[in-house]
């Protein structure tokens, strides 16, 4: 992650830890472990009115002995003694035998697609994995591109790196890259893309010099539609541009975080990227997006899906809901920004067998949290007069979603990031942490949420009415990082998440640990609460990204950003699997 500690958001809305100072006291430890979950209705738990148990029961759900807190902050991984990892494309390494293209760097989320049906899936599929960031001084060494060669260089390793991989040998085998199917490829900054949904065609997304839609960049977390495509999410975009002269923003600019400096210095040789050009007026409108790719078509170019609003997407939980409608959840990560929600417009298979693709009609809404434990989701239209009284056209409110929250009431959370959907239908999102919280003219602590700042986050779950597609919902706090530490399940600024069919939640974390510890990736059991460390990485990497295939043996995982003299020392993506080849995280 880079940029994703500043603040934009200056609206008046309540903030959620003033809404959950009110009712927090009432909390309540589940099984005796270390897992907090505030109660804040009399009523029955989440759990128990989303349909209680779901596979296995809840019982042995994870079998494994956990990565103890000693010996922790090392300089090489560390697994569970049940499991074996190995290292896998790092990035700069080809994409397949013989290939001059190579793999992206800043490896974070990513999705596996079977190749072949049944077993052979299993064994062989496509590893679509975000590129999200590298500084200069890793790509470039040095800290401003020179010429354009080099803002070039930098702009290919962003983006999105497909690889064709196959496990060989019997048992654990290896896993490798392969060419058998000429389908890998790499999707960067300069790769054509193409619009679609109620903001294209929109002036929103013209320029002067040129109209021809170009690339993706910081694609930071993902999520995949029951049809086969893959979804990447532009992130923390802002970063990217800057200004060579005089230029100062305008107020939806700043909202998202848009400024004259720049991270990259890409705006010093390459026009796109220059604020103060006029003739690119319109390009930084083009990035904060959810991007459509699929992956086995090779020529096909990727969807920028406008319907799902632009903000700094973190990445997109996507679930049938009621008459197969498509629902998908979104975290927007910045401090005190905002979750949302998109739902389609009929049943998605309906839609696309009418030549209508679901992820361009439907509606999106943004969360406000109420005091009593239940909450709302607000349409984002250009038909409330709160939002009419502002914008002209609904590509306005999409393409400002920000602000459409802001003008709405929406609950300003703390960097909310990844969500996922359990078996029982609880939604569960990582707020990862909020180091302003507490600082002047932001309410401060209480008893029972002592983080101001919060520089550990929490885990938020709900459940909404109407199998996902309805306007209500009731939520609760799952888990505050604060309450593990100095436990075996200790654990900080939670980011990546999964739940997988049983109700095991996959916790991995980007931040500061703490316990000596380097960042991890945790298992909790959702009905039992407890915690088990599956695996910890080394000095200075992130652990992001999460993709399994078929059967659940194998799961990739990614080391982001490690420390050059860890091992490994570049972005890498680390292949996971039980020595007796179980399910990951039994």
């Amino acid at each position: 992650m880079i940029d994703d500690d500043i603040t934009s958001n200056d609206s008046t809305n309540r903030p959620f830890h003033d809404v959950l100072n009110t009712y927090a006291s009432r909390r309540r430890l589940v099984g005796g472990g270390a897992l907090a979950i505030a109660g804040f209705l009399a009523g029955e738990p989440l759990d128990a009115i989303a349909g209680g148990l779901q596979g296995n029961g809840g019982a042995g759900l994870m079998n494994f002995t956990p990565v103890p807190l000693a010996g922790g902050g090392g300089g090489t991984p560390r697994i569970a003694p049940e499991y074996t990892y190995d290292v896998l494309i790092p990035y700069g390494s080809p994409i397949a035998p013989n290939k001059f293209e190579v793999v992206g760097i800043g490896h974070d989320g990513m999705w596996y697609c079977p190749i072949g049906h049944g077993i052979s899936g299993n064994s062989h599929g496509l590893l679509i994995l975000n590129n999200e960031y590298g500084d200069n001084i890793v790509l470039l060494g040095k800290n401003t591109p020179s010429n354009l060669d080099d803002v070039r260089h930098s702009q290919y390793m962003h983006g999105v790196t497909i690889v064709e991989i196959q496990r060989t040998g019997k048992g654990n085998g290896k896993w490798r890259t392969t060419g058998r199917h000429g389908l890998a490829r790499r999707i960067h900054v300069n790769t054509p893309v193409t619009f679609s949904g109620p903001v294209a065609g929109s002036p929103l997304l013209q320029n002067t010099a040129s109209n021809a839609y170009l690339g993706t960049v910081n694609n930071c977390a993902n999520g995949h539609t029951p049809w086969g495509t893959y979804l990447t999410c532009e992130e923390n975009f802002n970063a990217y541009f800057g200004a060579r002269s005089t230029w100062t923003p305008n107020a939806m600019q700043r909202r998202y975080g848009i400024a004259a400096a720049s991270s990259y210095g890409w705006h010093l040789f390459d026009d796109r990227f220059d604020l103060s050009n006029p003739d690119y007026a319109n390009e930084a409108n083009r990035f904060g997006w959810i991007v459509e790719i699929d992956p086995t078509r090779p020529h096909s170019q990727p969807v920028k899906r406008t319907a799902l609003g632009r903000f700094k997407h973190e990445g997109i939980a996507i679930v049938e809901g009621r008459d197969g409608r498509i629902v998908g959840y979104m975290g927007d990560d910045e401090r005190f920004d905002y979750i949302y929600k998109f739902v389609s417009a009929d049943n998605w298979r309906v839609m696309r067998a009418r030549g209508l693709d679901p992820l361009d009609h439907g509606r999106l809404y943004v969360a406000r949290f109420n005091d009593d434990g239940t909450g709302e989701w607000i349409e984002l239209t250009i038909d409330n007069p709160l939002i009419a009284a502002e914008f002209d056209t609904q590509a306005e409110v999409l393409t400002y979603a920000r602000r459409a929250g802001d003008l709405v009431g929406a609950t300003p959370m703390d960097r909310p990031e990844w969500a996922t959907v359990a078996p029982n239908g609880l939604v569960y999102c990582t707020l990862t942490n909020n180091s302003n919280r507490g600082r002047s003219g932001v309410p401060g602590a209480t008893a029972s949420n002592p983080q101001a700042p919060n520089p550990d986050g929490h885990i938020i779950r709900w459940l909404d009415s109407d199998q996902h597609v309805g306007l209500t919902f009731r939520w609760e706090i799952f888990v505050l990082a604060s309450d593990t530490h100095g436990t075996e399940a200790s654990f900080a600024s939670p980011d990546g998440l999964w739940a997988d069919p049983d109700g095991r939640l996959f916790i991995q974390t980007d931040g500061a640990q703490h316990d000596g510890l380097n960042d991890q990736m945790l298992v909790a059991d959702i009905y039992t609460g407890e915690i088990r460390r599956l695996f910890e990485g080394v000095w200075g990497a992130e652990v992001t990204g999460l993709a399994v295939t078929p059967d659940r043996k194998t799961m990739f995982v990614n080391l982001q950003h490690p420390d050059p003299t860890a091992t490994p020392g570049r972005d890498s993506t680390i292949v996971i699997m039980r020595r007796d080849g179980g399910v990951v995280g039994s």
